[in-house]
């Protein structure tokens, strides 16, 4: 099996940067023990990465040398494998969504499984288990909401949830609601103040307006070199021809119209 190695790169050559590669994907091509050793010697040879355990990647050559692929890609994989919810941590979101100027040393995300590492050639990722309710509406800007305010804590959450709502969407509004139910009273409770005064601020800003009044006048235009002989006397409605037009051709009736304060 000295060709393993070979096939299991041109394999991942084969496929997306971000691929992951375990040796359970990779039996058809030899026996288990023959793929993790094809793995380990790989990955000391730099032409694989291990970013844990039993998984691997393909780096990115540069100029500089291997580069990990884009590690929003390797997360969305992982989640996609082990069937976990993973998102941002939300101290990062915080600092996103403009409510600290304060940079995560750091590259933290939050997940459903266990607490472990991933490593990205020099860089650690650090997947850290949460509890449930910092994971609702994942990737989404309602959950974003819940996991930021959950890292300012109670004594930040009011001043910073107020100021966000206005840059929320009645969609975004409805789906933050939505997630109260799994949160603690200290989170839910703000949020449950800002989604209803969200709520009447749109009923107050659709609530029909009085019709305007309308002033109208009508005046009849006669064709040029005809007589108002054959007009209309008040009260009667209508257009009736011209009396002295060629071919009793009619006038045109003018509506002028404009709004009353």
């Amino acid at each position: 099996m000295q060709d393993l190695p070979r096939r299991i790169l041109q394999q991942a050559a084969e496929s997306r940067q971000d691929t992951l590669l375990c040796p359970n994907t990779l039996l058809h091509l030899g026996s288990r023990a023959a793929v993790d050793q094809a793995l380990s010697r790989l990955a000391r040879r730099g032409e694989l990465m291990r970013i844990c355990q039993g998984v691997y990647v393909r780096p990115t050559a540069t100029p500089f040398g291997p580069c990990p692929p884009a590690i929003e890609k390797v997360i969305e994989s992982l989640s996609s494998m082990w069937g976990e919810t993973i998102v941002p941590c939300g101290g990062a979101l915080a600092n996103a969504l403009g409510f600290t100027t304060q940079v995560p040393i750091r590259s933290v995300y939050l997940t459903s499984g266990r607490s472990r590492n991933l490593t990205f050639g020099k860089l650690i990722v650090e997947l850290r288990h949460a509890p449930r309710w910092q994971l609702v509406a994942p990737y989404r800007p309602a959950g974003d909401v819940v996991r930021a305010l959950a890292w300012l804590g109670p004594e930040e959450i009011e001043e910073n949830l107020g100021r966000l709502a206005k840059r929320l969407s009645s969609q975004d509004l409805d789906e933050l609601a939505a997630t109260r139910a799994a949160m603690p009273a200290w989170i839910a409770e703000p949020i449950s103040a800002v989604v209803a005064s969200a709520a009447a601020h749109h009923a107050r800003s659709v609530t029909p307006m009085p019709s305007q009044i309308m002033r109208v006048s009508i005046s009849y235009k006669w064709p040029r070199g005809t007589s108002a002989a054959g007009a209309s006397r008040p009260g009667q409605g209508g257009v009736r021809r011209s009396a002295g037009s060629p071919g009793g051709t009619a006038g045109r009736t003018v509506l002028r119209w404009r709004a009353c304060s």
